[in-house]
């Protein structure tokens, strides 16, 4: 395993050309009091966090007797950064090392800072502070940094920190106004991005990011406000390294064009070629999407493939792809030419013009971190989230010249009225599952007259739980025919269209008629003749007979008669049965009801019941 990641760190040393060119992006910082260190200064824009482009921010700067490189909660040691009402907001300086700059600027949020100032520890130019390798544990901080924060240099700190120390009030000023150039009314932007959804948060937060700014992003590019462009990073594998079992997995045309291997593990899963090819692809995508004058379809294509081709549902290759494109109406062999063979021995020019561009020109340093923003050729610093990506952007252009995107999230895309969005759609009763919303088309199946559809919102969307047989029969075959209806439909919760009982398909498309006569299913007794009707059967008895479906058997009237007067006889027979049970038992129940009463009469007179009065002694009474 260590010669594996061995190798692979060797690899990826190749992504620096030899001439390598960094430029840090830098805002400026004005220290307005006191009057000793007053003056502007320079200072790294932190690669995470939210930093307020086109803005400014100004605050009260604050060196923490304890915990002062920001390593460990601020809590912990009693310290808070909460400014009081009416007060500046506070700005924590606190010293670079011991750990990650994003650490710092976290435990400083927590404890109520509104931005971070690092110190450097050492005499050297400025860095990026970039956010660590995401692990489950930095993760879960990572991506809710929301202050800006800055690097200074070493010398600036230590003025910083004497002036402090003697107890004067240090006032500074955050500017970014002219952190992005805005020369005119239109703003030229490219993301460097990946196609790989396994490679951990990272990923993660990128493809979100995809998701969320797409609506924005197809805004501008359609009004006319914004020029898009994707790129993608790879390197190339030693010459003397081509034939390796490490270059044939991760490279495509003979080591030229390489990435890493998803699971950096060679003996399993998609491979780093497959990241390579799929890469190829979505640039194609967005130089055919270009040609048709719809560059903005890229964005859509992009967040079709991670939700319908994703690498843990084993669907990341080129059949789903090629689903995908087919679903936005794209030319998929203008698309396959662009991406050329992958085998050959030979230069790509497409993934060729991509190494050539990740070297730094003009103002832009070379591209090493990904994923990375670039606006109007300088590199965005910050988090990748859709306001303040947004933010940057809009300050990219020239001041009154802001279309209305920038001054409102409530956007509409319309991109439902072409191609149906590449949703699902019954054209039969006009229900679509493409939605236009702010964060641009979804595709989602609809709630329609109280039924709820159900599926993937692409490829298919079915009527479920009650009521969906009265929406174009559920999606379910029905038809008419000599007066008679039948429907594949049922409105029970969960079920599936079945045909009918006489019917034989599948439910949806087709649903034929079953031949019972021929097929021998019924009125097959000797006497029986058979006439096949649709959906159903008609059986006749030759000879006068008769015929009883429920045994498929014909029998003569008579005996038919016959057997209809023998039930009669039972039935009248066991009705009086019934009648002389029920008479004799009332005839019991009231010679019982009137012999009790009489015995009762004739003992109450010879020996009084205790609820009865003494009986009167009518002789004595006539001797009186």
């Amino acid at each position: 395993m260590a010669v594996r990641i061995g190798y692979f760190l060797g690899f990826l040393l190749l992504l620096i050309p030899v001439s390598a060119r960094f430029i840090v992006e830098k805002n400026s910082l004005a220290v307005t009091s006191p009057e000793t260190i007053k003056g502007n200064y320079d200072s790294a824009i932190g690669n995470f966090g939210i930093p307020q482009y086109g803005g400014s921010m100004a605050g009260t700067v604050v060196y923490p007797k304890n915990n002062q490189k920001g390593c460990k909660g601020f809590d912990d040691v009693g310290i808070s950064f909460k400014s009081r009402t009416g007060a500046l907001p506070t700005f924590v300086l606190v010293d670079r090392g011991d750990c990650f700059f994003a650490l710092k600027v976290w435990n400083a949020q927590n404890a109520g800072a509104s931005a971070v100032l690092v110190a450097d520890d050492s005499e050297e130019p400025l860095i990026t502070m970039d956010s660590p390798q995401e692990d489950e544990a930095s993760a879960k901080y990572i991506q809710n940094i929301t202050i800006p924060s800055a690097l200074i240099d070493r010398n600036f700190g230590e003025k910083l920190k004497k002036a402090i120390a003697s107890g004067e009030m240090v006032n500074v000023n955050l500017d970014w106004r002219e952190a992005v150039p805005h020369p005119d009314d239109r703003v030229e932007y490219e993301l460097w991005t990946n196609s790989n959804d396994e490679c951990g948060p990272k990923c993660d937060m990128l493809m979100q990011f995809v998701k969320d700014f797409k609506g924005a992003a197809q805004l501008l590019e359609q009004g006319g406000y914004s020029q898009f462009t994707p790129h993608y990073i790879t390197w190339y594998c030693p010459q003397a390294f081509t034939i390796s079992k490490q270059c044939k997995s991760q490279c495509i045309n003979h080591g030229r064009y390489c990435a890493p291997d998803p699971e950096q593990d060679f003996s399993q899963g998609y491979e780093g070629k497959d990241v390579v090819i799929e890469n190829l692809r979505q640039l194609c995508v967005f130089k055919v999407a270009n040609e048709s004058k719809r560059p903005w379809v890229w964005w859509d294509y992009v967040t079709d493939f991670q939700i319908r081709c994703p690498m843990k549902e084993k669907k990341y290759n080129k059949e789903c792809a090629d689903t995908v494109i087919k679903s936005l109406g794209l030319d998929n062999k203008k698309i396959e030419k662009c991406m050329g063979d992958p085998n050959a021995d030979a230069d790509n020019p497409v993934l060729k013009e991509e190494q050539d561009a990740q070297v730094g020109k003009g103002s832009r340093g070379d591209v090493t971190i990904l994923p990375t923003l670039v606006v109007n050729n300088r590199q965005y610093r910050g988090k990748l989230e859709k306001g303040a990506v947004l933010k940057a952007i809009c300050a990219g252009f020239e001041e009154t010249t802001e279309p209305a995107v920038c001054l409102s999230d409530d956007i509409e895309t319309n991109e439902c009225l072409s191609n149906n969005g590449g949703c699902w759609q019954d054209k039969i009763v006009n229900i679509t599952a493409c939605k236009d919303t702010f964060r641009g088309r979804v595709c989602e199946c609809p709630l329609v007259e109280g039924v709820q559809f159900k599926g993937d919102g692409y490829s298919h969307c079915e009527a479920s739980g009650p009521g969906r047989c009265k929406l174009n029969n559920g999606g379910c075959w029905h038809a008419t025919q000599d007066g008679h209806s039948f429907s594949a439909c049922q409105e029970a919760e969960g079920s599936k269209c079945q045909c009918p009982a006489g019917f034989r398909g599948d439910g949806i498309n087709h649903c034929d008629d079953i031949n019972e006569c021929k097929e021998k299913r019924a009125c097959q007794c000797p006497e029986c003749n058979c006439r096949n009707t649709w959906g159903s059967y008609e059986c006749t008895c030759s000879g006068g007979l008769l015929y009883i479906k429920d045994h498929d058997t014909c029998i003569s009237k008579a005996a038919s008669e016959a057997k209809t007067a023998w039930a009669a006889f039972w039935v009248i027979l066991i009705g009086l049965a019934v009648a002389a049970g029920g008479a004799y038992i009332i005839y019991k129940y009231r010679l019982r009801s009137y012999m009790d009463s009489e015995i009762r009469a004739i003992m109450a007179q010879y020996m009084p019941l205790d609820s009865q009065g003494d009986v009167p002694n009518h002789s004595h009474e006539d001797h009186a």
